[in-house]
């Protein structure tokens, strides 16, 4: 589907977990926004013993295919859930593996009017979906509304898709994805 360029599975499987492991370090926490693995138990189980960190896991479309199998063991994970929230260098941080427009905290800003949440997703890879998300995300910006006070503002959307080819496979931060995610949208403009 994303002609990935890799001669093959096990040539990408080792890619990942290179790049996975130049980064991450042992006690680093690394929130994994679905579709983690294609493969079934054992071979889920074989490379989640080669990552480093602390591993969680929000459970995407395909990662049933292992989860549910007799043969995984979950106990790489620190936990597996659907929807999650965490707090970030004073950032909220909603994750889940399909794209929310309308999250918890969108609105939330700090004293200078920049957004204190950001709604992190994957799932539609780099498709037509990913494209209208962006569309959404762009037409909520330009969405002016009144507050309380009286004054007009512009609505917040804060929504990033963290697609493992964005990023080169590699695990980023949610500041390195913030910007790396406004370098892509500035670029689409």
């Amino acid at each position: 589907m994303d002609n990935r360029g890799f001669s093959s599975v096990e040539e990408m499987n080792e890619y990942m977990i290179k790049r996975w492991n130049d980064k991450v370090k042992k006690r680093d926490e690394v929130f994994i926004l679905g579709d983690f693995s294609y493969g079934n138990g054992e071979e889920t189980n074989a490379i989640l013993e080669r990552l480093n960190g602390k591993i969680y896991l929000i459970e995407g479309n395909h990662d049933g295919r292992y989860l549910k199998r007799k043969d995984f063991n979950r106990d790489k994970f620190q936990w597996v859930k659907a929807y999650a929230e965490t707090h970030d260098n004073g950032f909220r941080v909603v994750m889940c593996h399909y794209p929310i427009p309308c999250y918890s905290g969108q609105y939330t800003v700090n004293k200078e009017g920049q957004p204190k949440t950001y709604m992190l997703y994957g799932h539609v890879h780099d498709t037509h979906d990913e494209k209208l998300v962006r569309q959404f995300q762009q037409i909520t910006r330009d969405t002016e509304i009144v507050d309380r006070e009286g004054n007009v503002k512009n609505l917040q959307s804060n929504m990033i898709n963290c697609f493992c080819m964005y990023s080169d496979y590699e695990p980023l931060t949610l500041e390195e994805w913030s910007q790396l995610y406004k370098r892509m949208t500035d670029e689409d403009q």
